[in-house]
C-alpha cells in the first residue's frame, strides 16, 4: 500500500490542500488522512473512490498500476450504431443543412467514427 499512500499524498500537495483542509473536503479525520498518506493504515475504498473523482484520475493511477493519472482504459471507444439518435442529432448540428457539402461531411463523419469503433 506504500504506492497508494505515496499517490494520495501527491494528489494533495498537487492542489495545495493541508491534510485538514482535505480531511474536511473527503469527510474523513486529519489524523487518518495522515495514517493513509504515511502509510500507516490503509484507506477505505469509498474513500479512495472519493480521491479519483475529486481529482480526477483513476483508481488505476492511485494504486500504481500506471503513471497515466487517465488510467489504462480511458481511450475506450464505443462501438457506433447508427440507430444511436443523440449521435446523429449531434452530427446533424455540426453541419449547416444549406451547404452544398453537408451530405457528405455528414457521410464522412459517420463512416470514419463507424471505423473508430470498430477497432476495439
Amino acid at each position: 500500500m506504500k504506492e497508494v499512500a505515496e499517490k494520495i499524498k501527491l494528489l494533495r500537495e498537487s492542489v495545495n490542500l493541508s491534510q485538514a483542509k482535505l480531511a474536511t473536503l473527503a469527510g474523513a479525520t486529519q489524523s487518518s488522512i495522515n495514517r493513509y498518506e504515511n502509510d500507516q493504515s490503509a484507506p477505505p475504498l469509498p474513500l479512495l473512490v472519493w480521491y479519483a473523482d475529486y481529482f480526477d484520475v483513476s483508481l488505476d493511477y492511485i494504486f500504481g498500476r500506471t503513471d497515466k493519472p487517465e488510467g489504462r482504459l480511458y481511450d475506450y471507444k464505443p462501438k457506433f450504431s447508427e440507430e444511436n439518435q443523440q449521435l446523429r442529432q449531434f452530427i446533424e448540428m455540426c453541419f449547416d443543412p444549406k451547404s452544398p457539402m453537408n451530405d457528405k461531411l455528414k457521410q464522412a463523419l459517420i463512416e470514419m467514427i463507424s471505423k473508430g469503433g470498430d477497432s476495439v
